[in-house]
């Protein structure tokens, strides 16, 4: 699996986030302190996980 070289995390790490979010064991802006990320970018993981599930965890080539 290439992961993209700026990647904070991997495909696995975000599939857990966006679930800590979409769960509500986290709001974004816990999941992104947790995480090391920004709130733009869970926003991010956490609607392609919504609308692709852990396929959409992957790096877009």
């Amino acid at each position: 699996m290439n992961i993209h070289r700026n990647a904070r995390l991997t495909p696995l790490r975000r599939e857990e986030m966006a679930r800590d979010v979409v769960e509500g064991h986290l709001s974004q802006a816990n999941a992104a302190a947790k995480y090391g990320v920004t709130v733009k970018i869970v926003a991010r993981w956490v609607e392609r996980f919504r609308a692709e599930g852990s396929a959409g965890m992957a790096d877009c080539q």
